[in-house]
């Protein structure tokens, strides 16, 4: 008879024993993960809706003007007539933008 018992004990104490565990993952995921993912998923929308005239800063630090788009790569205009070839995954929106 003392035997059920024992065998329940053991299973409450494996799941006291994961429960720290569980919400370290759980606080891990809403304040590390998924942030993540939305910035993630809001620059890739930022970039596939880009379109010639906005305003950009490369990851490189370079300010431009988008002139032309195409499926992988803008065209920048950088200064006079200097423009640049540069891949979608290394553009952000300039911060400055707004303001001018």
């Amino acid at each position: 008879m003392g035997q059920p018992s024992g065998s329940a004990g053991g299973q409450g104490n494996a799941l006291i024993t994961f429960l720290p565990l569980l919400l370290v993952f759980v606080v891990f995921y809403f304040f590390m993960i998924r942030p993540q993912m939305k910035k993630q998923k809001d620059m890739t929308n930022y970039r596939n809706s880009l379109k010639k005239g906005d305003k950009v800063i490369t990851t490189g630090g370079i300010y431009g003007r988008v002139q032309d788009v195409k499926d992988n790569y803008v065209m920048l205009e950088v200064g006079g007539d200097l423009r640049l070839k540069v891949d979608k995954s290394a553009l952000m929106k300039d911060p400055t933008a707004d303001t001018e």
